[in-house]
């Protein structure tokens, strides 16, 4: 049974899509994909769209973490699994990079997506509904 915990980016945005697009822990970068945006320039795309929302707030992405047990899956069922919760939570409204990493003996995905839709410019609210 996965487990998914989040928490917001207030001023790291760069260095943390850097950490997950690391190419040691995602298989040369095999395991990675990004919708909206691309995985080298997501942090610009980000910006731009809070821009263009005129965003002043203090959150700049989400970034969620999604555990998979030892054993549970493969790497590529694992970012499967991650492509359809992020279409599911987001619903294509939102810039994402999502990455599974295969470093540790658990594989585990790491989306992180805007905090404003590119769609309608609407925020993104984390609560229980979501």
């Amino acid at each position: 049974m996965a487990v998914t915990k989040t928490h917001p980016i207030k001023s790291t945005l760069k260095a943390a899509i850097d950490y997950i697009l690391n190419p040691e822990k995602t298989d040369g970068k095999l395991l990675a994909s990004s919708f909206g945006c691309g995985l080298e320039t997501a942090d610009i795309e980000f910006a731009w769209t809070r821009e263009a929302a005129g965003d002043r707030g203090t959150h700049l992405g989400r970034h969620l973490i999604q555990s998979f047990a030892v054993g549970e899956t493969t790497p590529e069922e694992a970012h499967k699994i991650g492509m359809e919760l992020a279409g599911a939570v987001l619903g294509g409204k939102y810039e994402f990079v999502l990455t599974t990493h295969v470093d540790k003996d658990h594989l585990h995905n790491h989306l992180i997506f805007n905090a404003v839709s590119f769609v309608d410019y609407k925020k993104y609210h984390s609560n229980k509904q979501s």
